[in-house]
């Protein structure tokens, strides 16, 4: 017998919904949004919120960033400076160091002539710079009855280019020195490298004070609306000048910023009795001596050697004048020279600074008799033709070793 079993009615499974096709992904994806102007200004009122909470005021705050702006901009322009602006040393700042150099590696034998080739190159420079300025012409006579120097101051040639243009506006300037009260200047040649002058310019002055002055030409070119540029100059002691006779002659001009060193002078006078076979020297005074001391001043004192044939006979000085450049003396001294000596003997002045605590330092020497040239001569030439009287002279001190120069070269 069949059974029939009746099958419950199962609750029907939902259908699986047909899943959807994957959509194919964009090759890029899009960029977000840029910030809102709404964004900003909360951004700008956060950050000003902050400073309103910051321990310091504002004013302070303003001054550490003025003070930070003003750091970096020293640092660039230092950093400027140091990459591009650089300059080349100048010659006496190389010699000291090539002699530094040398003191502190004693013996350098390598690269020996590579320095030759640097002094020769140097020299060369130092030559053709010195040739670059040009030569002047000029003339010298003295008018011993009316006591006047005149100089003639004549034409010029090969002067450098001052002006953009590649010319030069030039004039002369005349004055003796040291003292400088009396000045000349020739008229203005417009753009003219070799200008003609032909002016005579006249220095009313004792022929015995003239050995003290040096005559100085110097070359200017001119500039309205600025200052005048030196193109070169010629310094002329006259104490080496024989003015029994006019001068005439060309000359090389040398740099007008190199200035010579003064050294000062002296006023001595000379007195011979040739019956008592007795010299007297009488240091008179001394002036514009160089600066010898750290305060700018010196200590100067005079001394004094008799020589004959090259060996001193006696020696004698003065006593020290303290912080001064202008010192007074009238201090006499007494030398015995036979009247057959007197024209071998010679007298070698030394004005010195006294040190306390060291050695002596020379300021300067002078040479006057046998040997000597300039005034040195003239002056001794003086006094042995106005015998029994004094017969003063002013000279210019000149280095130890143009002095001892002088007395080792032979005489005539």
């Amino acid at each position: 017998m069949g059974v029939r079993f009746r099958r419950t009615a199962e609750p029907a499974e939902p259908e699986p919904e047909p899943e959807a096709e994957p959509q194919p992904k964009p090759e890029h994806e899009p960029h977000p949004a840029p910030p809102t102007h709404h964004d900003y200004e909360n951004m700008k009122s956060k950050f000003m919120n902050e400073l309103e909470h910051l321990p310091l005021p504002m004013w302070a705050v303003g001054a550490i960033v003025v003070v930070v702006l003003a750091l970096v901009a020293c640092f660039t322009y230092c950093m400027f400076k140091k990459c591009f602006g650089k300059k080349k040393k100048s010659k006496k700042a190389r010699e000291k160091k090539r002699a530094a150099r040398k003191k502190v590696d004693g013996t350098e034998k390598e690269g020996e002539g590579e320095k030759e080739e640097g002094e020769k190159k140097e020299g060369e420079e130092q030559k053709d710079e010195h040739e670059n300025l040009g030569k002047l012409e000029f003339s010298l006579d003295y008018n011993f009855t009316d006591a006047q120097l005149i100089v003639g101051v004549l034409q010029a040639q090969d002067l450098p280019a001052m002006d953009i243009g590649g010319t030069s506006d030039p004039y002369v300037k005349v004055y003796l020195l040291p003292d400088k009260k009396k000045k000349f200047e020739t008229k203005v040649q417009r753009k003219n490298l070799c200008p003609v002058f032909n002016e005579t310019f006249i220095f009313k002055i004792p022929y015995a004070e003239l050995g003290g002055k040096t005559l100085v030409l110097q070359v200017f070119d001119f500039d309205r609306f600025g200052k005048h540029d030196v193109i070169g100059q010629i310094k002329i002691p006259m104490n080496c000048v024989d003015l029994a006779q006019p001068l005439h002659e060309w000359r090389d001009l040398e740099n007008g910023e190199k200035e010579e060193e003064k050294l000062g002078d002296v006023c001595i006078s000379l007195r011979y009795v040739p019956t008592a076979g007795k010299l007297t020297v009488n240091i008179m005074e001394a002036k514009n001596l160089k600066k010898m001391d750290v305060g700018g001043l010196s200590d100067p004192y005079v001394k004094i050697v008799l020589q004959h044939n090259g060996k001193r006979l006696k020696k004698k000085k003065t006593t020290v004048k303290k912080n001064t450049l202008n010192p007074y003396f009238n201090e006499s001294f007494s030398f015995e020279v036979p009247f057959e000596q007197i024209q071998k003997v010679q007298l070698v002045i030394t004005v010195f600074d006294y040190d306390k605590l060291g050695s002596n330092d020379p300021i300067g020497k002078t040479l006057i008799g046998y040997g000597a040239t300039g005034v040195g001569l003239r002056h001794w030439s003086d006094m042995l033709a106005n015998p029994r009287r004094p017969v003063a002279q002013w000279h210019v001190l000149q280095t130890e070793e143009e002095v001892d120069a002088t007395l080792k070269a032979p005489h005539r």
